[in-house]
């Protein structure tokens, strides 16, 4: 268990520098979407081959996984959007709400109960996020689509759980980004047409931060978040991810100075959102040690 932990500490570490990219990269939210899963198809593939992991599944399962690799495109497409139309801040630390969101979504879709200590740890990340951001008006947009983003990760994460219990992490990944893909790119033109991007292409700058980002950010990340949910649940894995922000803003404010005064209300905010971590993985390995064998009643 301690080594599942450790994975997903790693996997969140990476995931912080997923905002920073986003920023860096000069492509809309959509293309750059699109060439994140497009070269992540191709690295999956060296590693699959690398690996010599078998392919060979049935018509019908490689679809069920490429559909759940458009939840996360989709999150990663409203993510981005609300970076480019706010700031690095906003977009990660409205992923933190992707936790509340799976305490709602999981037992409505697993047919399971609301569980209480999931609402409440959920209430103080979004207690947390109102400290830090105030909901600042300037920045309504961002937060909408930040709102949306997580969301969708949410239910991402929850589909995911169920396919970690029978597939390899690579093999989920590989299809999932195949199916991100074509599924992107099949909406692309009806995209483009509503939102027009000045190049189709990107520079070499562009390029470079893109494989980068599809390598470790999102094929290495992705492999270690599916190989957590093995024996973590979707909601403390959700959870565990709520201190990306932590690691984004930092960065953000050390190397973008995005211009935000740090005062009381934003270290008692992110506080909040630790602090909501740290009990829910006390309180995950507290059920574990009682469910080993020998354990509880």
């Amino acid at each position: 268990m301690k080594k599942s932990y450790l994975i997903l500490h790693i996997a969140v570490i990476l995931a912080g520098f997923t905002g920073i990219f986003g920023k860096l990269i000069s492509l809309n939210e959509g293309l750059l979407t699109w060439y994140r899963v497009f070269f992540s198809v191709i690295w999956l593939l060296l590693i699959i081959k690398i690996y010599k992991v078998n392919t060979s599944l049935a018509l019908r399962e490689k679809f069920d996984i490429g559909k759940i690799g458009m939840l996360i495109t989709i999150h990663w497409v409203f993510f981005y959007g609300s970076i480019k139309y706010s700031n690095i801040s906003i977009g990660v630390v409205c992923y933190s709400l992707t936790s509340f969101f799976t305490a709602v979504f999981e037992p409505l879709i697993n047919g399971k109960k609301f569980v209480f200590t999931e609402l409440l740890l959920s209430a103080l990340t979004l207690f947390g996020i109102a400290l830090i951001f105030h909901f600042d008006a300037a920045y309504q947009l961002g937060i909408t689509l930040g709102v949306i983003s997580s969301a969708f990760a949410a239910l991402y994460t929850i589909y995911n759980e169920r396919l970690v219990r029978t597939y390899d992490s690579k093999l989920i990944n590989y299809y999932q980004m195949i199916g991100g893909t074509i599924g992107l790119g099949l909406l692309m033109p009806l995209y483009l047409y509503y939102f027009p991007a000045e190049t189709l292409i990107p520079g070499i700058s562009d390029t470079l931060y893109l494989l980068l980002l599809s390598l470790f950010c999102t094929v290495i990340l992705y492999i270690l978040f599916a190989e957590s949910l093995k024996r973590i649940s979707a909601f403390t894995v959700n959870l565990s991810f709520n201190l990306e922000p932590i690691y984004a803003i930092v960065i953000a404010f050390l190397f973008f100075d995005e211009g935000r005064q740090v005062n009381a209300s934003f270290y008692i905010g992110l506080a909040f959102v630790a602090a909501s971590v740290i009990f829910q993985t006390l309180i995950s390995q507290k059920k574990n040690r009682l469910h080993q064998p020998g354990a509880g009643h």
